[in-house]
């Protein structure tokens, strides 16, 4: 099943976890990880699946392996998810959020959100106060990491964890940086019409489907304008700034599995390598062919 698929299934487990009564949503052990196929959305689903409650945001650093996953789940604290290598992906009810090395996503109480490795991540959780949103932000987000936030992020994700004065300096410092640090429009939003979605399916399919929109709109059965007016409204931007996006996010899983640049570009639409390396490196802050030397 493809990554999209994957994806949807956690978007959907999110929703329903909102509207599920709280007998519904008892803790679960920690950290239950899968690696086997997620059933197919197109398959009927419980309805009432269950969604861990952790509710202090673990702080730690662990492994996962390509394609690992840590399913849907939600923490009374905020959390900030950081891959030290490999790509990783966020997903909740409102779309999907990405970040290699240079990003790092901020995930707020309370909500639900599930993980996926793209590559050899080397994943670091840090778990802070649900009083300590130096961002004020209420949603999730994928912020720039400076190389002063990268080492603060580390040192505070280090074994051991106990609370003592120079880890309450340390992340007193950590919070001065996050309030600096710019937020990056590295997400993939989740389409609620069903033309919109069945052209955003059809391009996650292939990234490098060259149609333009009235092309795709034909293909669903739906207008030019009517889509037009969808993406930005439903989305929050133009249909090529969501295809830019899209491309983006498939590029980061081909080089975290390893792929050669010329090959990403090829298969993610791009007309050019030197077309791609541009766009990658004006989004993401360096080149695509220097991605797995920076753990």
């Amino acid at each position: 099943m493809s990554d999209f698929r994957h994806a949807q299934a956690a978007q959907r487990d999110a929703r329903r976890a909102r509207a599920a009564p709280p007998e519904a949503r008892q803790a679960q052990p920690a950290d239950v990880r899968r690696t086997e196929p997620v059933p197919d959305t197109r398959q009927a689903q419980p309805a009432q699946p269950d969604i861990r409650h952790t509710p202090e945001a673990p702080t730690r650093t662990q492994v996962l392996a390509p394609g690992e996953r840590i399913d849907a789940h939600r923490h009374d604290n905020h959390q900030i998810i950081y891959a030290g290598s490999g790509v990783v992906a966020v997903t909740t009810d409102a779309g999907t959020w990405f970040a290699p090395g240079t990003r790092a996503i901020w995930v707020p109480a309370g909500c639900v959100h599930a993980h996926r490795a793209h590559g050899h991540l080397d994943l670091h959780l840090l778990g802070l106060p649900a009083d300590a949103n130096p961002l004020g932000l209420d949603a999730p987000a994928v912020l720039t990491v400076s190389p002063l936030l990268r080492e603060l992020i580390l040192a505070c994700t280090r074994a051991p964890h106990e609370e003592t004065p120079e880890r309450r300096r340390l992340r007193a410092v950590l919070l001065d940086q996050l309030r600096a640090s710019p937020q990056q429009p590295v997400q993939l939003p989740t389409p609620a019409d069903p033309r919109l979605a069945a052209v955003c399916d059809l391009l996650h399919g292939d990234p490098a489907d060259a149609r333009g929109l009235a092309e795709l709109a034909a293909a669903v059965g739906a207008g030019e304008r009517t889509l037009s007016r969808l993406f930005r409204r439903e989305l929050g931007m133009t249909f090529p700034q969501w295809r830019t996006q899209l491309r983006l996010y498939h590029a980061l899983r081909m080089l975290a599995d390893g792929a050669p640049v010329t090959t990403v570009a090829h298969r993610c639409g791009w007309a050019s390598t030197s077309a791609f390396i541009d766009v990658f490196r004006r989004a993401l802050g360096y080149t695509p062919g220097t991605h797995n030397r920076r753990g």
